[in-house]
């Protein structure tokens, strides 16, 4: 398995450190941390991980425009991001943000969508220009950077904010006494950031296995949600030492609510939540959004796509379906209705 040392990869690590696999009878490497979006795509295109944590729409792309079989298995977590700037900045909302160079970590990614939708709102254009380019007053520059260089890319000046999953936000709150301008959680209910993949060929070699993974997974989700203390002191580098990051700092991702500067106290919203059931609904959205979403190359390949169908051939649900079953049902994940618990609507506000 490799990973990004971000806590959307929190299940695939806790399965690991608590023993799950192994009490399913899978042998597991010690997953594999690296430091880009970009080196663990292509490490699972180049097949060196058999499962990892993938931002949800990097999949798409992969599936759609260079037919490589990827399968989306489960949702790996909800919500997890935001939007930070320096204490002081002059951005507060996202109308604000005209004229600024903003960092995302990747052009398919649930960030990008959600920053281009906020920066829609409000009548200003997503460009991709040099860092050096004059920006014109409606104009919002966004390019590329891997996670762990946005808190420092931020301190320095070199950017005016970045868009990314936590920890990078709470480090740079605690260290750098920067600001959290929005919480993406506080713009989308609930959203889907990184998906668990696998590659179809393996996947239809392994049935078995990929069964007894995701019931490992489904149950660390689980205990995630129970244990949030735990869970920031076991992936931090003062317990296993999977993420190296103090327990300060994942304490405040785990066990903060979305309340700092949020917009919709009313969703009751997680900092980052765990959920593996991967909605239709949600697939279907995020397809839409990407065929309207500024991204750096060929996106033609995404208007040719019909979304339903799209969307159904590109996930495979049965095995977390099954791993929900066995650990008695979606009623561990969410206070949703039981009695149609693989449904729900979207509910996006921006304001």
């Amino acid at each position: 398995m490799g990973y990004l040392p971000i806590t959307d990869a929190t299940p695939l690590l806790v399965a690991h450190a608590l023993g799950y696999f192994q009490e399913e009878g899978l042998t597991v490497a010690r997953p594999v941390m690296v430091r880009s979006w970009k080196i663990l795509t292509e490490s699972f295109l180049a097949g060196k991980f058999d499962l990892t944590h993938m931002l949800f729409p990097i999949p798409l792309w992969m599936r759609f425009k260079h037919k490589f079989p990827v399968k989306v298995l489960a949702w790996d977590h909800t919500n997890g991001s935001a939007i930070t700037v320096k204490a002081n900045s002059d951005i507060h909302n996202f109308k604000d943000l005209g004229g600024k160079h903003i960092a995302v970590p990747s052009w398919y990614s649930m960030h990008n969508i959600i920053l281009q939708m906020g920066i829609k709102s409000q009548g200003l254009k997503a460009v991709i220009k040099p860092s050096s380019a004059k920006l014109a007053k409606n104009e919002v520059n966004l390019f590329i950077l891997p996670p762990p260089d946005m808190p420092t890319a931020l301190l320095s000046g070199k950017i005016d904010g970045y868009i990314v999953a936590d920890p990078f936000n709470a480090l740079a709150q605690i260290k750098f006494n920067a600001r959290i301008m929005r919480f993406t959680g506080d713009i989308w209910k609930n959203h889907p950031c990184c998906v668990i993949v696998a590659n179809e060929n393996f996947i239809n070699k392994n049935n078995v296995l990929i069964q007894k993974g995701m019931n490992a997974i489904v149950r660390a989700q689980a205990w995630c949600i129970k244990n949030p203390s735990e869970t920031a002191h076991l992936l931090s580098r003062d317990g296993e030492g999977y993420l190296p990051f103090p327990k300060e700092i994942l304490s405040k991702v785990f066990k903060d609510p979305l309340k700092e500067e949020t917009v919709h106290p009313d969703w009751k919203a997680a900092r980052i939540g765990f959920q593996p059931y991967p909605y239709p609904s949600a697939t279907n959205f995020i397809i839409d959004q990407m065929k309207q979403t500024l991204v750096e190359g060929d996106t033609t390949f995404l208007k040719g796509l019909d979304t339903p169908k799209a969307s159904a051939d590109l996930v495979e649900d049965k095995f977390v379906m099954n791993a929900i079953d066995k650990i008695g049902g979606m009623k561990h994940f969410c206070d949703c209705d039981i009695t149609k618990p693989y449904t729900r609507e979207e509910v996006i506000e921006i304001n």
